[in-house]
């Protein structure tokens, strides 16, 4: 047997024989992750046509992605809380259909606040399960390889929603936006399978330690948890202006529909295979310099990927390179938060999860106030350099004590 010590000494102990079950529970949540996340990536590509469909203003969209954002990510942390207090599951596979049935009926809202309420409802839906799901992919309990188990999680969630984009343009081209209903199908044939492959998560929290109350949690802002935090809130600010404003960029230029949701799916599909290297690396190299390699290299990749657009080969090029740098940092980050309050993966996984895509989220919205008033691109633009923060925080000496498993 091997065991894991932790910055707030607690000692985490399993057993060779735990690591199977750990893969296969990654292996089932990463496919409901990539269900879930599939219906998030539904609405940017849209933005232009529920813009002429709807007369609104590009401050009005971003409103709509962002609300749609702010209402995935801020409830997070209760979500955690009561996944690490009461279970996993049932949040994790009920989430997933809330975000399913709410995305996928926006195509019936008759005006822009009814859309707005389903975006949000939808957006609820999957609060609820990112927190048990990233608890469930990571599993300390399971000892050495959280990086890389987390890694398959998040590759889930990335192809699911790099696959968004184009299923959304693909019904509505093929019925109008009242067929979107079709995409909800995936996520209800498959969420009994779900349930019956997921450990309800009860018994573990009988057998541990109590989670820390919710202000002992919140507490832990002041410290190490908090520079993760910011990390995690500039990188989400980076990648969504980007998701937000690139498919607003290309209809003002006079590209199609199409090519929009291309652009969107091939900075997604990256982000898949940077979820991937992020977590494979988290568990080898020295997480804070990672993090500040991965940062510092995602601010010039995204302003070239903005700068060059979808047009030609290296324009696409520049695009996947920035969606694969972008999410190579959540892997070390969501590790490094579950580490720092291990009796709380959950709660710790929805701060530097959700509550730092609130914070990204609101910061969009400035976003498209900037684009009414000088344009797309050069908001998308003047965006770009928050990365640049992201990778001064990695610095932080706060962050030194944050290594490999190894010791490295």
């Amino acid at each position: 047997m091997r065991s894991v010590t932790l910055p707030d000494q607690t000692r985490i102990t399993a057993s060779p024989a735990a690591a199977p079950s750990a893969l296969r529970i990654a292996l089932i949540i990463a496919l409901a992750h990539g269900i879930n996340d599939a219906y998030a990536s539904i609405v940017p590509p849209l933005l232009p046509r529920i813009m002429d469909d709807l007369g609104i203003s590009i401050a009005l969209a971003a409103v709509l992605g962002a609300a749609f954002s702010i209402a995935t990510a801020l409830p997070q942390p209760f979500f955690g809380y009561l996944g690490d207090r009461f279970g996993r599951r049932t949040l994790a596979v009920g989430g997933m259909l809330v975000s399913a049935v709410f995305v996928s009926i926006i195509g019936f809202a008759p005006s822009y606040w009814v859309l707005l309420v389903l975006l949000v409802a939808g957006g609820l839906g999957g609060a609820a399960f990112h927190p048990p799901g990233a608890s469930y992919a990571v599993r300390l309990a399971a000892g050495k390889g959280g990086g890389a188990r987390y890694s398959i999680f998040s590759f889930g969630g990335a192809a699911g929603y790099s696959v968004g984009p184009l299923v959304a343009v693909g019904l509505v081209a093929w019925g109008g936006m009242e067929r979107l209903w079709v995409a909800m199908l995936p996520a209800l044939l498959l969420a009994p399978f779900f349930f019956i492959g997921l450990p309800s998560g009860r018994a573990e929290v009988r057998s541990a330690a109590p989670a820390p109350p919710p202000g002992e949690i919140l507490r832990q802002l002041a410290g190490p948890l908090g520079i993760v935090f910011g990390i995690s809130s500039a990188m989400t600010f980076v990648q969504r202006a980007f998701l937000t404003m690139e498919p607003i960029i290309v209809a003002e230029m006079g590209g199609s529909e199409a090519l929009g949701a291309v652009a969107l799916s091939v900075y997604l599909g990256a982000q898949a295979f940077g979820t991937v290297a992020g977590g494979v690396l988290t568990d080898r190299m020295d997480r804070r310099v990672l993090l500040f390699r991965l940062c510092a290299l995602a601010l010039p990749a995204h302003l070239l990927a903005v700068w060059l657009g979808p047009w030609n080969a290296l324009g696409l090029t520049a695009i996947a390179v920035a969606g694969f740098l972008g999410m190579s940092t959540l892997p070390p980050i969501v590790v490094m938060a579950q580490e720092m309050i291990p009796r709380a993966p959950g709660a710790s996984s929805g701060i530097v999860m959700g509550l730092a895509w609130t914070v990204g989220s609101i910061g969009v919205m400035g976003t498209g106030v900037v684009a009414d008033a000088m344009g797309p691109q050069a908001a998308a633009l003047l965006s770009m350099p928050v990365a640049g923060l992201a990778a001064l925080l990695a610095l932080h000496p706060g962050l030194k004590w944050m290594r490999t498993e190894g010791g490295g």
